[in-house]
């Protein structure tokens, strides 16, 4: 990304509009943002606060005009210092036109998603230290017909997320959960089955798309896996993994783990199943497992 000084909203106007505008409506949602910049078409130079307090959610400007500076504030306070204020990432709709959007901080924007940009539906991560969402209506003759959306998350270092390659990238990213990760995982991750890889998909350059059966479905947040023939034991789906971490084999079985995102599910901490049992039985043993699972 590409750091640039604002070109038409210059720090002192960037300041002035906030101040006369600060009255301006905000969403009454506290997930979700949806307006017409037709309300704006008289005073197409207005700036707009928003702010949304979900961990999840979605914008949607209709007939954009002037600019929204969307402000993403998570419920939680931050555990500690350390953990700053977490990142967040923002999905596209692939007819999403109009707008440029940028990080704004003290006056100064960095370009995060042109308008063209924008059609391939791409997710783009950022750290919630860089500044709010800036976005401003592109120059157009006819802004009939051109809609600004996307859907947002809030991610918090939770196990696994090392394993979300738009999110994070480097050395670690493969690196294998520790033993405290597995545990607390199978206590707090969106999905929890017990099953083996098959074959890869097609992905991305970032990611593979990997089809599992599952013997065992613990727990999931949506339907991500589907019983095999509709009424079978067995469950079947998809789970992304980094394009760097090999498969695991495919005559083992895995304890799988992971996180939705964006609909997709994301594996997270995958030790092989008899090591995850014996595992479990140890911390269970010692009255240090953070929650109980039947792991028979």
């Amino acid at each position: 990304m590409v750091k640039m000084s604002l070109r038409v909203w210059t720090a002192h106007t960037l300041t002035a509009l906030l101040f006369c505008c600060a009255a301006a409506q905000y969403s009454s949602d506290q997930c979700n943002w949806r307006g017409s910049g037709l309300s704006h078409e008289r005073h197409r130079r207005d700036v707009e606060q928003v702010y949304l307090r979900c961990s999840q959610g979605s914008l949607q400007w209709l007939y954009p005009t002037g600019a929204i500076i969307l402000n993403l504030h998570p419920n939680s306070e931050p555990l500690s210092s350390g953990e700053a204020r977490g990142h967040a990432c923002i999905k596209p709709r692939t007819d999403s036109q109009g707008s440029h959007i940028y990080l704004e901080r003290a006056g100064d924007l960095k370009l995060l998603l042109s308008e063209e940009q924008q059609a391939q539906g791409v997710v783009h991560c950022f750290s919630l230290t860089e500044g709010a969402l800036f976005v401003e209506a592109a120059t157009h003759s006819d802004i009939s017909r051109r809609i600004t959306a996307f859907q947002y998350e809030l991610l918090s270092g939770h196990p696994g997320t090392h394993m979300i390659p738009y999110l994070l990238q480097g050395p670690d990213t493969c690196k294998p959960c520790s033993d405290e990760e597995v545990l607390m995982a199978v206590c707090t991750s969106d999905f929890v089955g017990v099953g083996v890889f098959h074959r890869a998909a097609a992905g991305s350059d970032s990611h593979t798309v990997a089809e599992v059966a599952l013997s065992r479905l613990l727990r999931q947040k949506s339907r991500l896996f589907v019983r095999a023939g509709g009424r079978g034991r067995s469950w079947t789906g998809r789970v992304h993994v980094p394009t760097q971490c090999p498969l695991p084999p495919h005559r083992d079985q895995y304890l799988l783990t992971g996180a939705v995102h964006f609909g997709e599910a994301w594996l997270g901490c995958a030790p092989r199943y008899r090591d995850f049992r014996a595992l479990y039985k140890r911390a269970h043993d010692e009255g240090i497992n953070p929650c109980e699972i039947n792991i028979y």
